[in-house]
């Protein structure tokens, strides 16, 4: 049945040869022909497309060399093979034909034996081409879902773990949700002003923040809960053991990281682990140097971390604690602009000031009720 035959496209300006050819092949092939350039062309784009071309060479007009060329350059024909059949046989006539991108060349007058094992063959290559191609296509659906599939699990779990910390801290897990918001708006308000931080902050670095950011007080599951959900103010000793939560977030990560770096070596250290671990550790520095756990200053704190300041403190000022009721806002807006050089670094702030709007949609976004 014609359905399941290759469809050829026959090209010549001569009646006669067309003739030959649809005689020759007529029961093996469902056959379409072509007295011109530009009738090939047209013919090669429509349905159902050719699946190999016969094409003359010496043809009024466009010959069949520039025919070649633009079904070479067309994404909708250019995997069509073509075999030209001309009564040129000089070696340099084959070579342009080749360079152009033919398969096969064969001369007239033709031999009928010669003409359908050719043709025979490159239908062949061709089917195998297209079988490798869509095997390939599978695979990619495949490894990209797969893919899908583990970024969602890799997300879920670290939702889960960060949760897991701020469950014994009185906090919700909406503040995960919104200081890792507020660390990409900022971080890409950063990378569109094109100075400073734009080439730092390109697109997989700010979703890498993004993933990580949850993980900021990861080592809060460490501190005893008198201290942690004390009320009042912590001694010097009580706030000595609550500092420690930043190192043990960090060592509980570099454990994380140091096991994946031994199952795939080629991981190194650009993963959502190796942002996570800064800001667990760092986020606690101040820029003038009067945080902790190592007293960092200025750009010596990793960027990450320094965004998490701005998020963390923003949060935790227009939310409910233990020890304190929500600020609103303004106020919170009022706080983060009088720490500018002392606890944040002021081109942070200035940037958390020209969006703090959306500082403001976050927070009402991931709500705690």
């Amino acid at each position: 049945m014609d359905e399941f035959r290759a469809t050829l496209l026959l090209v010549d300006d001569e009646p006669v040869n067309i003739s030959v050819l649809m005689d020759l092949l007529k029961d093996d092939y469902r056959l379409v022909a072509a007295r011109n350039g530009e009738q090939a062309l047209m013919r090669a784009e429509a349905e159902p497309s050719p699946d190999l071309i016969l094409l003359d060479v010496m043809m009024p007009g466009m010959d069949g060399h520039e025919v070649c060329r633009r079904l070479k350059a067309n994404p909708v024909t250019r995997d069509i093979p073509v075999i030209f059949v001309t009564a040129m046989s000089d070696v340099e006539d084959e070579t342009t034909g080749f360079r152009l991108g033919a398969v096969d060349y064969i001369l007239k007058p033709i031999s009928p034996p010669i003409v359908e094992a050719r043709i025979a063959n490159h239908l062949t290559l061709r089917q195998a081409q297209q079988a490798l191609s869509q095997q390939n296509r599978l695979l990619e659906e495949r490894v990209a879902e797969r893919t899908r599939d583990l970024a969602v699990t890799q997300d879920v779990t670290i939702l889960s773990m960060a949760s897991l910390a701020e469950t014994r801290d009185n906090e919700t897990g909406n503040h995960i949700r919104r200081t890792q918001h507020y660390v990409r708006v900022l971080a890409r308000y950063l990378q569109q002003q094109g100075e400073h931080y734009s080439e730092i902050l390109d697109e997989r670095t700010i979703d890498l923040l993004f993933k990580s950011a949850p993980l900021h007080d990861i080592g809060k599951v460490g501190i005893p809960d008198a201290i942690l959900l004390k009320p009042g103010r912590l001694d010097s000793e009580e706030f000595e053991i609550m500092k420690s939560h930043t190192t043990l977030g960090r060592d509980a990560i570099l454990t994380a990281e140091r096991a994946l770096q031994e199952s795939i070596p080629a991981s190194g250290e650009n993963t959502f682990l190796h942002y996570a671990r800064e800001i667990a550790y760092s986020h606690q520095e101040k820029w003038d140097g009067s945080g902790y756990p190592e007293g960092l200053a200025g750009e010596e704190i990793p960027l990450s971390a320094r965004l998490m300041a701005v998020a963390d403190v923003y949060d935790a000022l227009i939310s409910k604690r233990v020890y304190k009721p929500p600020f609103s806002h303004e106020k919170a807006c009022q706080i983060i602009r009088e720490g500018r050089g002392t606890h944040f670094e002021p081109l942070l702030v200035d940037a958390f000031i020209a969006i703090e709007d959306q500082f403001l949609e976050v927070s009402r976004s991931f709500s705690d009720g």
